[in-house]
């Protein structure tokens, strides 16, 4: 194979990225110079087929080359762009992917469908929510890209763009912070099955169901417990540490899963408070204790997720700054 057949592929590769108006003129410059780089070796006393072959390896993959003529991006979103798609990337999975799967499970477990097809079309849903959020995410940036306009932060950066510092958790007002929340919530629990937090029938009664006392509401009583002496030994160590933070999402895992179980053997609420809520709805609402139920476990499953996904944060941010 002579090298004037070898440049002549090499040149028609590079042109078939090219516009139809470009393609003459680049082709010939193209042409031109790895002659005159063939030219240069051989003058030098390397053999012809062996200057084409090192001028044109030289020269790399004819397309990369041809874009750098014209000017073409090689990648999807640059890093022009790229800070700018990410955040909100990340912003949008962290809303759409949960609520879809929140309206989907609720939707499913209020017709009756059996846990498998719950959590089944639960993932489902969730998979293709994010799938659908980083296709059309990532095709309005690339729009952006190739047709020249400024993103949402077109603005140079300067000093007064950086972020403020975020909390580690371990201040002595978080530990304050922390007990008043757990006493609260250990207070009205018992509260509720001592007086009772629901009025009816000018008659205060127990939300939680009673038949609940002492051994299921034991164990949230315990967990609260327990939260309280790692907010105790956070504050001791001077920072939150991964082992902190799986403990901590451990207790939020219980406290979800019992919680969770509860509401699916429809042993949470009072029936005396659900059969109130019914009666006072009318036929129409007879699910309304269920879709109260399911709502409060939801409730209680993100905010304890939430809280799991926050020690772990704090661990990582002390972990830095240590």
């Amino acid at each position: 194979m002579d090298a004037e057949n070898l440049t002549t592929r090499y040149v028609d590769a590079a042109m078939r990225t090219v516009p139809e108006k470009q393609r003459g003129d680049l082709a010939a410059e193209l042409a031109a110079s790895i002659a005159d780089q063939i030219e240069a070796r051989t003058d030098v006393g390397e053999p012809a087929d062996t200057a084409e072959r090192a001028v044109l390896t030289e020269l790399g993959d004819p397309e990369r080359l041809a874009a750098g003529y014209t000017g073409r991006q090689l990648h999807l979103i640059g890093p022009r762009y790229y800070l700018d798609w990410w955040r909100l990337l990340k912003l949008l999975l962290w809303i759409v992917i949960p609520s879809a799967g929140a309206a989907v499970a609720l939707g499913k477990v209020l017709s009756d469908a059996p846990v498998g097809d719950v959590i089944g079309s639960v993932w489902v849903t969730m998979l293709t929510a994010g799938l659908h959020v980083a296709f059309w995410t990532t095709l309005v940036f690339v729009i952006l890209e190739r047709t020249g306009h400024e993103t949402m932060d077109a603005a140079p950066w300067s000093p007064d763009k950086l972020p403020e510092p975020k909390e580690t958790g371990a201040r002595f007002s978080d530990l304050i912070t922390s007990l008043v929340w757990l006493l609260i919530l250990a207070g009205a629990i018992v509260w509720d099955q001592v007086f009772g937090l629901a009025s009816i029938a000018d008659h205060w009664t127990p939300v939680l169901d009673p038949a609940l006392w002492p051994w299921w509401l034991g164990v949230f009583l315990s967990v609260i417990a327990v939260e309280a002496v790692v907010s105790f030994a956070v504050y001791a160590r001077g920072r939150w540490t991964y082992a902190f933070a799986a403990a901590h999402g451990i207790l939020d895992l219980i406290t979800a899963m019992v919680a969770v179980t509860l509401i699916a053997q429809n042993r949470l609420i009072n029936p005396v408070v659900a059969s109130a809520i019914t009666d006072a709805v009318g036929a129409e609402g007879a699910d309304a204790p269920r879709i109260i139920a399911i709502l409060v476990a939801a409730g209680i499953v993100v905010v304890a997720a939430w809280d799991a996904l926050d020690a772990f944060l704090k661990a990582r941010r002390s972990r830095v700054v240590a």
